[in-house]
């Protein structure tokens, strides 16, 4: 399961993703087109909704939960402003399977 710990406020965002964040399987996680991988702080809410239970930040695999994130109409190739960093939308990437992530 994601280690991952919140952290509130600014991070430094470098070209292999998020400052201090590391992947445990780096074949499979990280590298350029896999730096970061956003989710939506109000989709981690209707789960915890329809579970009756908290899901911890990094529980889907994310190393960045947003509030007023609408992924549901991104386009590969979109960019988005974050504070001073600007991304690009490289993949669409299913993090942890809903079911881990859930059990």
């Amino acid at each position: 399961m994601p280690r991952q710990r919140p952290v509130e406020g600014a991070v430094i965002v470098r070209d292999l993703g998020l400052y201090a964040d590391v992947q445990a399987d780096r074949a499979h996680h990280g590298g350029l087109d896999k730096a970061l991988y956003a989710y939506s702080a109000q989709d981690a809410r209707w789960w915890e909704e329809r579970l009756g239970r908290p899901l911890p930040a990094g529980r889907f695999g994310e190393n960045l939960r947003m509030e007023g994130l609408d992924v549901s109409g991104a386009v590969i190739g979109e960019r988005w402003r974050i504070d001073a960093a600007v991304e690009v939308l490289s993949r669409p990437e299913h993090g942890v399977p809903v079911e881990r992530a859930l059990a």
